[in-house]
């Protein structure tokens, strides 16, 4: 039905188009100096041949404007649900401006002999275009210019009542599914709300729904985290539901997300933490928390450990803490199994995480 109604659209289009085309063309100067049109009735001839030969070729390459424009609506649509609300408002608030400017600009094309009001019209809509696009892509750095003009117009009033505002965590996928960020945030040491994105988001259903178990496990459990922190503390979350098409990689959105909003990344990836801190992104990386909170062991100090495994080094045996710190003690192969009092002779703080290594007792004392 809506095929037929724009084919007959379209055919009155070409129809009018014709008419308007034929009274054009007898006004010319070649058709007046050829003679045959001075009688009304060739004239109206004319008017007719023009009108219906105009309208038969819109009639016959309907189909194909047809089938453009159903697939460009298809492409629209598709577009627009790809965009957020924002999006599409700060689109539409660009094409507005665009098409201001460019209706003064472009004004004189009008002045031009048969295709300037063509012209105008098409640079009217590449103004446009070209106005949305900007004004969508941009929209965060807008919103952000306008909340820091916000801020600091009433800095000096938040300041003397409340003090400066914590700055928003946003958390990235492994820090969810870690779950460790639960337990702090109930300690009440993490202040600001948090920040959610909505591309994290994506990529932990995108995990929960894989054919692999383990990371099906590790999906499932980064979306449980998130409803416990919503239900069970009394933090402010926020989704964000914003996206940067330009950017591919999640890590990358995260980054950039962080600097838009003034916000600080919470993370346990190494990885992100080393990118983060070359572009200047402040990082919260649980696993240096966790570092930082660990009981200060000095060399020389004795405790007693249950060794379970041999080391790398010949004759070396592994035991761990109860915070899961690895004790490497020389000497401890043969004592696999078997809990042993050790002597600490050094403490090593890696990447990873704090290493000692130490002695058998009775071994560093004879030595």
């Amino acid at each position: 039905m809506f095929k037929k109604i724009l084919r007959l659209l379209l055919t009155a289009i070409g129809v009018t188009v014709g008419f308007f085309s034929g009274v054009a063309l007898t006004k010319t100067k070649f058709i007046q100096e050829l003679g045959y049109f001075e009688t009304t009735l060739n004239q109206v001839l004319l008017l007719i041949f023009s009108t219906l030969l105009v309208g038969l070729i819109f009639y016959l390459i309907s189909p194909w404007i047809n089938k453009f424009i159903s697939r460009l609506m298809e492409q629209i649509e598709k577009h627009f649900q790809r965009l957020t609300a924002s999006e599409i408002i700060f689109g539409a608030l660009g094409a507005i401006i665009a098409l201001i400017i460019s209706f003064f600009v472009a004004s004189p094309l009008n002045k031009i002999p048969v295709v300037g009001v063509y012209l105008f019209v098409l640079v009217n809509i590449t103004a446009a275009f070209i106005g949305a696009n900007i004004a969508g892509k941009k929209r965060d750095d807008v919103m952000s210019l306008f909340g820091s003009i916000k801020k600091s117009s009433t800095s000096s009033e938040k300041k003397s009542k409340t003090g400066n505002k914590p700055s928003a965590k946003v958390l990235d996928t492994s820090v969810i599914i870690d779950g460790r960020i639960f337990d702090i945030c109930q300690t009440g040491f993490v202040e600001g709300s948090l920040v959610i994105p909505g591309f994290v988001l994506d990529e932990l259903r995108h995990i929960s729904d894989s054919s692999d178990a383990l990371k099906r496990n590790r999906g499932r459990r980064g979306l449980d985290i998130l409803n416990k922190i919503q239900k069970e503390l009394n933090i402010e979350v926020q989704i964000w539901e914003g996206d940067f098409p330009e950017i591919a990689e999640v890590d990358s959105k995260l980054l950039k997300l962080a600097q838009t909003i003034g916000g600080k990344v919470v993370t346990n990836d190494y990885n992100l933490n080393k990118v983060a801190e070359f572009q200047g992104v402040p990082v919260l990386n649980i696993n240096e928390l966790a570092n930082a909170i660990k009981p200060v062991v000095l060399p020389g100090e004795e405790m007693t450990i249950l060794i379970i495994k041999d080391g790398k080094e010949s004759n070396q045996g592994i035991g761990y803490l109860d915070d899961g710190t690895m004790i490497v003690v020389e000497g401890g192969k043969k004592f696999i199994g078997e809990v042993i009092d050790v002597i600490v002779t050094s403490v090593l703080q890696t990447a990873a995480g704090r290493m000692i290594f130490a002695k058998q007792k009775d071994v560093a004392q004879r030595a």
